[in-house]
């Protein structure tokens, strides 16, 4: 039976988020094994993005992410990728919600959407974790790390994810549109401290860098906890999930600690301490044991390697930098210019750069091939 309780962050369908509810029940009666209604709809708090909702029936809930509607750029809110990486890496330890289903059909909701099981459990949004008990603090910031380092060690040829992105340059590709954006935007105006950021971090690209999957958006608020464990149960929002550098994944996450309390809130300027949480170079020696990120340690979970760079697991014998190679919790990389990694500095110009419906188990042999268009 459904869990009878409220579930937090979801409340009524907002205005231009509506669908029919109804046609929904039928293809899912159809489609959707174990299935059955009466169907009700709430959409949960956030989302902009790709609107998600809760759907609850008599015997369970589940979770539906689709594209927003109106008009949209061909690439963008891809629901099918996110579908694709949670499905894969469902068969491993990641913490991720069970992929259901997929429907590229517009005539259910309107756009493209997935349906994943609903995880119970507490999303916290504050990573000072006021609600949770002081002594059990540390123990949640663990499980935040831990999970995460879980990811990067996925193999992704094991799963089928080795072209869910470009292998390697992923530090100078991230760097190049984004300083390229800035640049651009005249009307935004300019920082000076931002504009010898952009003069100074060519010099220090990477001179390698791993591929693996990243989230692209870890932090605490996208991950589902047991509801009385520091345990994370599931890790939520894939939009954003690519092959790339696991360090720039974990340092996004590390943001946490240079952000301010207000709007998104960190722990910038917060005592630690008195909150009984680790600092950040404590989550970094964390992460480095967790992903097995000692020197010296060479062991390969991954076979091959793209346009040089090496897949997670490799290039971690003795001489690879990583972290905790200079001072306890901080990283030492080689670097070189951008220029040498094929990427031109922005001061310079930047270059440019399935089935339609299907259950989970249905996406095996689908997951490798572009997709087609093909009605179920």
């Amino acid at each position: 039976m459904t869990d009878p309780g409220p579930v937090p962050g979801s409340g009524p369908v907002r205005r231009g988020f509506e669908f029919d509810s109804d046609r929904l029940d039928a293809y899912l009666r159809r489609q959707l094994p174990g299935y059955s209604g009466p169907l009700e709809v709430a959409q949960f708090e956030g989302g902009q993005s790709n609107p998600t909702y809760l759907l609850s029936t008599p015997a369970r809930r589940y979770v539906l992410r689709r594209k927003p509607p109106g008009r949209l750029l061909p690439s963008a809110h891809a629901v099918d990728r996110e579908y694709r990486v949670i499905s894969a890496l469902g068969t491993t330890d990641v913490p991720v919600p069970r992929a259901l289903l997929l429907c590229e059909e517009d005539d259910i909701v309107g756009t493209a959407f997935y349906l994943m099981e609903w995880v119970s459990g507490r999303i916290i949004r504050d990573p000072g974790f006021p609600a949770v008990a002081p002594a059990d603090r540390p123990a949640h910031s663990e499980a935040i790390v831990d999970a995460l380092a879980r990811l990067h060690l996925v193999d992704v040829h094991e799963v089928g994810l080795e072209d869910f992105g470009r292998a390697g340059g992923y530090v100078a590709r991230q760097f190049a549109r984004w300083s390229k954006q800035y640049l651009e935007d005249d009307a935004a105006g300019r920082v000076d401290a931002m504009d010898r950021l952009v003069e100074w971090l060519p010099t220090r690209m990477p001179e390698a860098d791993e591929t693996c999957v990243v989230h692209g958006d870890y932090r605490c608020d996208n991950l589902v906890f047991h509801p009385t464990e520091p345990r994370v149960l599931a890790i939520l929002d894939w939009e954003l999930a690519t092959l790339g550098d696991p360090l720039a994944d974990f340092a996004y996450y590390l943001m946490v600690y240079r952000m301010p309390e207000a709007g998104v809130p960190g722990l910038a300027g917060r005592d630690l301490r008195a909150l009984n949480l680790p600092g950040e170079e404590a989550c970094v020696e964390a992460y480095r044991g967790r992903a097995a990120r000692d020197q010296g340690q060479g062991a390969s979970r991954n076979g091959r390697r793209g346009a040089g760079a090496p897949v997670c697991g490799e290039g971690r014998a003795a001489g690879r930098t990583g972290l905790g190679a200079g001072r306890a919790g901080h990283a030492r990389l080689s670097v070189r210019p951008l220029p040498a990694a094929g990427v031109r500095s922005p001061s310079r110009g930047c270059p440019r750069r399935s089935a339609r419906c299907r259950p989970a188990g249905a996406r095996s042999a689908a997951r490798r091939e572009p997709a087609r268009r093909r009605r179920s």
